[in-house]
């Protein structure tokens, strides 16, 4: 037994890579690096998991957590975990530090003092968590850290803040997934002398764009280097030659607000003077110095590294901290892997689900069940999830194929892998049995997305290659599309299919939706972007997207939705939990319109309108419209638009404004809201929920909901009626006429203008609405006339 494990303190030259269960992995790696390098680093010392079990035994916090869990009855009620999770951290914060664990921890940061020389110096205390007999287990960024503490009350504070950060909503929620006990985990604390950062950052000894590990990537920024982790500041990039440490490329970015110290303790954001913001963040010398540390840590652990560095104000070079790098790490181990793969004439079915997305593919399972994982999601895979949300979208885009546990039809999952054109099967867990627990990560399986199918292996009869054209081979004619009086338009996101889909026969993009952009490029909440002073990034973005758009669909109309995130969906967005509620049923929370007047985020939708501005008049594109979701009354509507008047959109000739008829109020009071817009687009998903009552996300009753029933019919065919009344069109951009054509019928028999699908949709639907459009005008003119099945009057 080792006679440390007794010891409440353990100082980082005592410590090897090998001591991740005394003191977790940040400071077992701070202990490598100090004992068996040379590369400098800042010293320190660590408490160890006996000193965090000690205080939660002696404090009695062992029995308050396990009853305050035990009363934790779903964690994906967020409310409950939040509330849960505040309660242990407060309990934990309230008790008294036993007497001689913190005189161990005093006296240990009195030696650090006679060590480096100075008096009651500042240091940086790191949580660093490990968990007993879990060698798997992956707790990077879960708990806190707290920089430029001084005196020993301070450090005894901050060492029981990190104990309290063991309790976190997401360290629980991770936990819980991923059956951990939390018993089983531990806290060490890593006190480490600060560095006076002038400037700080990041660097891997492999290019974490590309995956070459011939060279070395490092990123900096003035101040500490939490802006660079956190992703606050856009850094400067270099791409350092591994072979002679010489520098392959260079990019330096505008870099102007920094993170520092400030002289009694603490640190606080300022702007960094324009020159220097645009300045490179450090000498060419101190890059291959850099770079050689790297080389030298790699070396020395065997495998890709990712650490932190910081130059201070003497200019001297420190390395902070040192990891094993993981994503690439495993992306050439299972290029390895992928090489085999499983070929087979068997048709042995594994999972069974909805058909939401037509199409047949092979590949290999990539399960994913924790959103913070999505990062590890490579082009080419199977996406198996529990479900998706709008900040998955970017892993959604590389999959050939996407298999669900939950959803139906219209779930987010559904809608996005058919505007995509990717094969996905939804709805496993209620069909047969749950893919995430059925599917292994590498296997090879076969998605059949017409049938909801999935089966084992690379089926080879299902599964056929494109044979090459032979020469001379005849080429069959363009297709001929005979033209509609309904208008035929698309639905979409993502502007970087908008080249990919101009050549369809579309009328135009009937709904594009904002918040592809958001989690593809932009990835910020856009309040934190205005208090970071980078609101341009958010007019920037959003116009660039927009009119990739507008272009390759000019001079057909494109009708852009304003932002419709729910709150969690925003929340999600980094530097979202600071501006958003927690709301049980978002779906009927704060989202659309209720948003854009309200003072806590109208600055936000200031942005949007200007990136509109941008896109019309600085670009000239003024074929975009625009669309307002979820406006719940009259009032709203009048409160919206006169924000716009204000930045300068006002309908006319050229510019036109609709509202998204998904509320019961948008029908019944049709004719008030004509006076704000030009128009209306149903969203077919929201009104059929809010007319059946019925939540369109929610298994239990999804086989209630339907959008084909009688109540929404009688709903469109009133709306139409009414808008029709004032000289306003109607359109409808839900899923109801790209999951079910025959709908399409009933739309066009009462008189809608346009009908919005999704890409793979848009020619099947232009040939339905013109053999509709002709059987109506042939049975005009023999005076036949068709007879309705139902009665859709009020």
């Amino acid at each position: 037994m080792d006679k440390r494990e007794n010891e409440y303190v353990l100082w980082f030259d005592e410590l090897r890579r090998a001591d991740v269960g005394l003191v977790g992995g940040k400071s077992s790696s701070l202990g490598e690096l100090t004992s068996a390098t040379k590369v400098p680093v800042p010293y320190g010392y660590a408490t160890t998991a006996n000193a965090y079990r000690y205080f939660m035994d002696v404090t009695g916090q062992n029995k308050k957590i396990h009853e305050l869990l035990e009363g934790l009855d779903d964690v994906e009620d967020s409310v409950e975990l939040h509330e849960v999770c505040t309660r242990i951290r407060q309990s934990i914060m309230d008790a008294e530090m036993p007497a001689d664990l913190a005189q161990a921890i005093a006296d240990s940061y009195d030696e650090l003092a006679e060590k480096v020389g100075e008096k009651d110096p500042f240091v940086a205390v790191r949580s660093s968590a490990t968990a007993e007999d879990l060698p798997d287990a992956s707790f990077a960024g879960q708990q806190d850290t707290y920089l430029n503490v001084h005196g020993k009350e301070e450090v005894i504070r901050k060492v029981k803040e990190c104990y309290a950060s063991t309790f976190t909503d997401r360290a629980v929620y991770y936990r819980a997934k991923q059956g951990y006990d939390h018993e089983n985990v531990a806290l060490s604390a890593a006190i480490q002398m600060m560095a006076d950062s002038k400037a700080a950052g990041v660097m891997f000894t492999v290019n974490l764009a590309t995956g070459e590990d011939d060279c070395i990537m490092i990123e900096g920024s003035w101040g500490l280097g939490e802006y660079v982790v956190q992703g606050t500041v856009t850094p400067d990039n270099f791409v350092i030659n591994k072979s002679d440490l010489s520098i392959r490329s260079r990019r330096i970015n505008e870099k102007a607000i920094e993170l520092v110290r400030l002289p009694g303790g603490g640190v606080e954001e300022r702007k960094v003077p324009e020159e220097r913001a645009k300045a490179q963040v450090m000498t060419d010398e101190q890059l291959k110095e850099l770079a050689g540390y790297a080389k030298a840590i790699e070396k020395h652990y065997g495998c890709y590294m990712d650490m932190e560095w910081a130059i201070d104000h003497k200019d001297r070079i420190w390395i902070l901290q040192a990891r094993p790098e993981t994503v690439w790490s495993r992306k050439n181990k299972e290029k390895k892997e992928a090489k085999k793969v499983n070929i087979t004439t068997d048709h042995k079915v594994l999972v069974k689900g909805l058909p939401a997305s037509p199409g047949l593919v092979a590949g290999k399972v990539h399960v994913i069940t924790n959103p913070k994982d999505i990062e590890e999601f490579k082009k080419g895979e199977i996406l198996v999830t529990q479900m998706t949300s709008p900040d998955w979208v970017p892993a959604m885009k590389k999959a050939v194929a996407i298999v669900t546990d939950a959803g139906g039809m219209t779930c987010h999952a559904s809608i996005v892998s058919r505007e995509l054109g990717i094969p996905c099967v939804v709805g496993t867990k209620s069909r047969s049995v749950e893919a995430t627990l059925t599917l292994k990560n590498g296997q090879d399986v076969t998605v059949d997305a017409q049938n909801g199918i999935v089966y084992e292996g690379v089926v080879k009869d299902m599964v056929k290659k494109d044979e090459p054209k032979a020469a001379g081979q005849t080429v069959v004619a363009a297709e001929y599309f005979p033209p509609t009086g309904t208008g035929i338009m698309m639905n979409l996101g993502d502007p970087d299919l908008a080249e990919k889909y101009a050549s369809l026969p579309c009328d135009g993009i009937g709904l594009m939706r904002e918040e592809f952009i958001w989690t593809t490029f932009i990835h910020e909440h856009p309040l934190y972007l205005i208090e970071t002073g980078r609101a341009d990034k958010v007019i920037d973005m959003l116009a660039e997207g927009v009119a990739k758009v507008c272009r390759a669909m000019s001079p057909r109309p494109v009708v852009l939705r304003f932002s419709d995130f729910k709150s969690g969906e925003y929340r999600n967005l980094k530097g979202g939990d600071k501006y958003e509620p927690v709301e049980p049923a978002d779906l009927l929370g704060w989202r659309g319109a209720s948003r854009y007047y309200d003072p806590k985020y109208t600055e936000a939708f200031r942005l949007e309108l200007k990136a509109v501005r941008k896109v019309r008049e600085e670009f000239g594109l003024k074929n975009l419209n625009c669309m307002i979701p979820f406006c719940r009354t009259v009032k709203e509507a009048e409160l919206v638009t006169g924000i716009m008047r204000e930045e300068g959109l006002v309908r006319g000739p050229d510019f036109k404004l609709f509202l998204m008829a998904e509320i019961p109020a948008n029908i019944i009071l049709a004719d008030q809201f004509n006076q704000f817009v030009d128009g209306y687009s149903i969203g077919s998903n929201d009104l059929t929920m809010l007319l059946l009552g019925c939540d369109r996300n929610n298994d239990t009753v999804s086989a209630l909901f339907d959008e084909r029933n009688l109540a929404v019919k009688r709903a469109i065919r009133h709306l139409i009626a009414t808008a029709h009344k004032d000289g306003k069109t109607v359109s409808i951009c839900g899923q109801a006429p790209s999951v079910y054509p025959e709908f399409t019928e009933f739309l066009i028999k009462s008189g809608i203008d346009y009908v919005s699908v999704n890409p793979d949709m848009v020619k099947a639907t232009k040939r339905n609405a013109a053999r509709i459009e002709q059987r109506l005008m042939l049975d005009a003119a023999t005076g036949r006339g068709i007879k309705e099945v139902e009665d859709y009057t009020w």
